[in-house]
């Protein structure tokens, strides 16, 4: 906090994004790590993990990364 007081004190200026997209990234990293916890505890119970499941979860990780390009893509444009 300290550091970020002195950067406002001498560049006197705050940036504030508005990126609904980084909300959107959040819910799915809670829903992933949500899915990742029932897995794993399934996996522990019955010694498997079911290629459902697999798939579950790279389609979840595919989600997650296509909205991080799209917050890149946006931050690279800012100026």
């Amino acid at each position: 906090m300290s550091t970020y007081m002195r950067k406002m004190a001498i560049d006197g200026y705050i940036l504030k994004l508005e990126l609904p997209e980084i909300k959107e990234m959040i819910s799915l990293l809670r829903h992933c790590s949500n899915n990742l916890n029932q897995i794993a505890k399934k996996a522990n119970a019955m010694g498997t993990v079911f290629e459902e499941d697999l798939k579950e979860i790279k389609s979840m990780q595919d989600e997650i990364w296509d909205g991080m390009n799209q917050i890149l893509k946006r931050l690279g444009q800012m100026q």
